[in-house]
């Protein structure tokens, strides 16, 4: 029996616009991958899911293995760590609010702003959880296509942004921006931040990817208060599993911030990871070179080999267009091989797949694994 048949009278209960959200679908760990394919673990390359492959510190597990008090709740505000991340982003402990990572501070922030019935703004294509996060919360996602070469569409933005402020029923009460962008890789500028900033409306830019390209949007805060800085470990750390991540804002924004957030949400292991990682940035930094400088080699290699035409990219991944724009069957051809790269089905990325920068050998299996797709492929295309 169904659990709608069960529970008819039941359905009428759930908020109703929930109904047309559909639950989100990660990726798979590799346990999961090898027992799907038949294959071994250490054959597997996984790509899809931009983890940094080098993984965190060796602090990390010293810190991990002498950790105490696990039986007490945390510090709700994760004080030692909340310090360290001030000066590590080089402001002041006031300006920095923790959470069960970033993305657990981009929804805080969401309800910080915006009640059900309002807008927030998008630029699609990005990241897929903000006009998730909005639909959840009962609002309204005004979404506006990036161009041809990913760059924002700044003058139909300004326009929706300005145009809101005359209809309270199109009222825009957050602009997300994702720098470095996920999935193209591109950046936004610190012109199109300050003219979005200059609106008055409230502005989150998204620097998950920030080490990868160096360049933050973060010194405008001193002039912008309705700037927020989203940024997390999963990525410079190696810590995606430990969830942890933070928002730099204003004070006004972050005190507000905690009535909102839950007062435990940041887990006694996760904070002493973090910690631990900060006390090793060198290490971490080389990882990132390593990773920037992989990414470089695997974008190369594409061009020359031809069956993906990578964008540019200053995150730690690259898009790239397939050779018969068609990205799923590519993303399926390489998962028989062990290689797992990320496919979206949405407007514009049809024909694209996003590839994680791994480990040279990790490049090394897919190029290997292109080139054993290619005769299929090629006939596929020819007779078509």
């Amino acid at each position: 029996m169904s659990t709608n048949a069960r529970t008819p009278g039941l359905q009428s209960y759930f908020r109703p616009y929930l109904a047309d959200i559909a639950p989100y679908v990660g990726v798979e760990r590799i346990e999961a991958l090898a027992a799907r394919y038949g294959l071994a673990p250490d054959a597997i390359s996984k790509l899809d899911a931009n983890e940094n492959p080098y993984g965190p510190s060796p602090l990390v597990y010293e810190a991990l293995a002498s950790l105490q008090d696990a039986h007490r709740y945390p510090d709700p505000l994760a004080g030692e760590l909340r310090d360290a991340v001030a000066a590590y982003a080089g402001v002041e402990t006031e300006q920095v609010l923790l959470g069960a990572g970033a993305d657990e501070m981009l929804e805080v922030l969401l309800r910080l702003f915006m009640a059900p019935g309002e807008c927030t703004l998008d630029a699609p294509p990005t990241f897929n959880m903000y006009p998730v996060f909005t639909l959840q919360n009962g609002g309204r996602v005004i979404s506006v296509p990036r161009g041809p070469s990913w760059e924002l569409n700044l003058p139909e933005m300004l326009a929706r942004i300005e145009g809101s402020v005359e209809n309270e029923n199109e009222r825009v009460k957050l602009v997300w921006v994702c720098s470095p962008n996920n999935p193209t890789g591109n950046l936004a500028s610190h012109e199109e931040v300050v003219a979005l900033l200059e609106t008055g409306a409230p502005v989150i830019v998204d620097e998950a990817y920030y080490e990868f390209s160096g360049r933050t949007h973060l010194p405008l805060l001193r002039e912008y208060p309705n700037l927020m800085i989203a940024r997390t470990f999963s990525k410079l750390a190696g810590l995606a599993g430990m969830r942890i991540g933070y928002v730099v804002a204003d004070p006004a924004v972050i005190h507000e911030a905690k009535k909102i957030k839950q007062p435990y949400n940041v887990n006694i292991a996760a904070h002493v990871a973090a910690l631990a990682s900060l006390r090793d940035l060198p290490r971490l930094q080389h990882n990132v070179d390593l990773i920037v400088e992989e990414r470089e080699r695997m974008a190369a290699l594409l061009r020359e080999h031809g069956e993906l035409d990578p964008y540019p990219s200053d995150a730690n991944y690259l898009l790239c267009r397939t050779a018969d724009n068609d990205g799923k069957r590519l993303r399926d051809d390489l998962s028989r091989r062990g290689v797992f790269v990320r496919y979206f089905a949405k407007p514009g990325l049809e024909g694209c797949v996003r590839i994680s920068a791994g480990a040279p050998a990790d490049t090394d299996r897919l190029m290997s694994a292109l080139e054993a797709v290619r005769p299929a492929r090629e006939n596929a295309r020819a007779s078509s």
